[in-house]
């Protein structure tokens, strides 16, 4: 068997993944930029609302049968379960106004969930929205 010498040069741009189980493999091409670091973090209300709203999801389908299970599985008491999901009391558009509260970047929450706890309890939205607005 013969070699023969070209003289001949390729040149490739390639980066490399995280592929199954950790292991590392080529691509061909320009790597992909990294994603943003997003600035801040999601508030925690908006977190238990969005919990809320699974918890919601699950009893609905059937998942799981009551309050008590939702209170086993998150090793939580079912009195604060039911805090939880008393959110969902509030207007629809207090939920997505929770939902959508801007990241925060330093310090404490701007908006606790003991503060919501009373407008939740109201019964009327317009109620409701006129204490989330002096909130």
């Amino acid at each position: 068997m013969t070699t023969v010498q070209t003289g001949l040069t390729f040149q490739r741009k390639v980066h490399f993944t995280q592929a199954r189980r950790g292991r590392k493999q080529m691509a061909v091409g320009e790597a992909p930029a990294p994603a943003p670091v997003p600035l801040g973090r999601v508030p925690r209300i908006a977190r238990l609302m969005a919990l809320a709203i699974r918890f919601e999801g699950l009893l609905a389908r059937g998942e799981v049968r009551d309050y008590a299970e939702l209170a086993r599985l998150g090793h939580v008491t079912r009195a604060r379960v039911t805090q939880i999901m008393n959110l969902l009391n509030l207007a629809a558009d207090i939920q997505e106004a929770i939902l959508f509260l801007p990241p925060v970047e330093t310090g404490d929450d701007p908006i606790k969930e003991w503060q919501l706890r009373p407008i939740a309890a109201r019964p009327g939205w317009q109620t409701q929205r006129r204490l989330w607005h002096r909130l």
